[in-house]
């Protein structure tokens, strides 16, 4: 007798032969014309220039970081919220406590610049500038 374990594999297997099947039949049954446009990069109708393979500013990645950071962290309050007349004061305490904590960590990463997309190029003083007595031209 088949286990409980052994039908859920049993369907696994049959969903992995559903598509197989499908994917043969699909090859068999489509067109293959290939041409230079249809193979090329879509890229909003723009035509792709330079190399795929470029280096990202990190600031995409420190944005989505922060970004999921914070709305994993907001997520809590969903739940807290809907018990929230049963917890009494002393889980509205925590909870004030909690946000308190998030707009901290939200306050230091917006006062860091972290949020900024464009952050201002330093100055760097030339000797020139230095001089007292010589005239900028």
């Amino acid at each position: 007798m088949i286990s409980e374990f052994g039908i859920v594999l049993l369907f696994f297997l049959l969903g992995a032969v559903f598509v197989g099947i499908a994917m043969v039949a699909a090859s068999v049954v489509r067109p293959s014309k290939p041409n230079p446009i249809k193979n090329s990069t879509y890229e909003c109708g723009e035509i792709p220039i330079g190399e795929p393979w470029i280096r990202f500013n990190v600031r995409f990645y420190v944005i989505a970081l922060v970004f999921l950071l914070f709305d994993v962290e907001v997520v809590f309050l969903l739940p807290w919220a809907m018990v929230y007349k049963q917890l009494g004061w002393f889980a509205f305490i925590e909870m004030i406590i909690f946000v308190v904590i998030l707009l901290a960590g939200f306050a230091y990463v917006w006062a860091k610049g972290d949020l900024d997309w464009e952050k201002p190029k330093p100055y760097i003083a030339k000797l020139e500038d230095l001089v007292v007595g010589k005239k900028k031209s």
